[in-house]
């Protein structure tokens, strides 16, 4: 029961944030910087974890395939595989910061040490998986490397997974936008395909991390 409940708020906090958001008029407005603030932003600042940015990069991909946006394939990918990377590297560097002043926190409502703990022992099971794959998707994208620097994983090790993690974020949503793109009667449909792509991809992974870290919760020592 609070599974689903937690699966339709997201999906509905989803839905009213691409509704507030104009992504193809932000993008027009403020080209390539947008997209690339959007990315940095979704995986490097905890607050800013709602920001729809497959919406901006699938929109982004369309209008480079329309000539609106005038920048080509490899230089917006590139550009925001770079963002996606930095912004790894910052929620890293305040996880890091963070992490000592975290274990010695006691608990409150909304903040507990099992919580963490969870967390910790889900790294280190599928640390390689909560990096990689979780770029992928909404959530995770954002506190992933958060927690990889409060369990204090190795940065070497770190930055290669977070590299491969973000080409297999970015690329998909830009290049299938830019494929969609070139078919222009689909064009008056664009906010309707970004809303289904997104919950599409969301609902899965929000019952898979909320099981895993039921899961952990109960693995882990007292």
């Amino acid at each position: 029961m609070l599974c689903n409940s937690i699966i339709n708020f997201w999906i509905d906090v989803r839905i009213n944030l691409l509704s507030a958001f104009n992504p193809e008029a932000m993008i027009k407005y403020g080209g390539l910087l947008i997209m690339f603030l959007a990315v940095y932003a979704q995986t490097g600042l905890f607050f800013c974890f709602f920001i729809p940015s497959g919406a901006f990069m699938f929109t982004g991909g369309v209008l480079i395939a329309t000539s609106s946006l005038h920048y080509d394939l490899v230089t917006v990918c590139s550009t925001l595989i770079a963002a996606s990377v930095l912004g790894c590297f910052t929620g890293y560097w305040f996880g890091r910061k963070t992490g000592p002043l975290l274990y010695k926190r006691k608990d409150t409502r909304f903040f507990k040490q099992k919580y963490l703990k969870a967390a910790e022992f889900f790294y280190q099971k599928h640390g390689h998986l909560a990096l990689t794959a979780g770029l992928l998707f909404p959530i995770t994208r954002t506190f992933a490397p958060i927690v990889a620097g409060v369990v204090r994983m190795s940065f070497n090790r770190f930055v290669l997974l977070v590299f491969i993690g973000s080409v297999l974020y970015i690329l998909p949503y830009v290049i299938t936008g830019y494929l969609v793109g070139r078919i222009p009667v689909i064009k008056k449909y664009l906010p309707y395909i970004i809303t289904a792509i997104i919950i599409v991809v969301t609902t899965p992974v929000v019952i898979r991390i909320i099981r895993e870290f039921k899961k952990a919760g109960k693995e882990i020592p007292e």
